[in-house]
């Protein structure tokens, strides 16, 4: 699911506003190190945090259904997780890094929900939508500044993008097969013996039967109140 949500951010930071620009998205960490190596501008979409959003648990089992509608497993609702990534710009001057650093906001800014078709691979065949949230105030992310203190640099400006994706919840149950019979009640007596009463069921042939039995008794009935009311019209005649 990880790698997957990086190459949506990756395709999303090579459209828009930055469209044949040619810079390139890293996702390495951005050590001290690292920037030294560089040599070219880039836009790094560093990975630091990763968790679940409980709020978005839910229980229980979602059906799954084929190509006839028909119920064929049942599988546990998705967990989703949040994925924060803090993303920064390197070039040779600041004003060139907010300029990049503009770009790329004006570029996520328009996708603020991912439609299936939008993601690529396991995500986009889930057939949920992934929302994206951009520069927003998460209060259970690290703060800015322990994060720079931990990767040994300076503090930088930087957008905060965080991507709540959906992760399967396996295993998946295998459905039942179709209901083609009602249910049916048997009495039997406290030793198992011989049935104390015959039995009760609602199997289609039997309700099938019953609603024929029960229409042929009201023509029958009709025909005799007929007959009846014909016979009276003769006797006072």
């Amino acid at each position: 699911m990880i790698h997957e949500v990086d190459e949506v951010l990756k395709g999303l930071l090579r459209g828009g506003a930055l469209a044949g620009s040619g810079i390139d998205v890293s996702f390495d960490v951005p050590t001290r190190d690292w920037a030294a190596r560089r040599n070219a501008p880039v836009l790094n979409v560093y990975l630091y945090d990763l968790r679940e959003d409980s709020s978005r648990r839910q229980r229980g089992h979602a059906p799954v259904r084929d190509d006839r509608d028909v119920v064929v497993r049942r599988r546990r609702p998705p967990r989703w997780f949040r994925l924060s990534y803090l993303v920064t710009a390197w070039t040779k001057t600041p004003q060139d890094e907010h300029r990049l650093l503009s770009a790329a906001l004006a570029t996520l800014l328009p996708h603020e929900l991912l439609s299936p078709r939008e993601l690529p691979d396991a995500l986009g065949r889930l057939g949920l939508t992934v929302p994206v949230t951009v520069g927003g105030l998460q209060s259970e992310s690290r703060s800015m500044a322990d994060i720079w203190s931990a990767l040994g640099g300076e503090l930088k400006p930087s957008l905060d993008v965080v991507v709540t994706a959906p992760v399967p919840a396996f295993p998946d149950y295998d459905a039942g097969p179709p209901v083609t019979e009602g249910a049916a009640v048997r009495i039997r007596t406290v030793d198992g013996g011989t049935p104390a009463s015959a039995e009760r069921a609602h199997r289609p042939h039997q309700v099938a039967a019953a609603r024929a039995a029960h229409g042929q008794g009201q023509a029958a009935g009709g025909r005799a109140e007929r007959a009846r009311a014909a016979n009276r019209r003769t006797e006072q005649s």
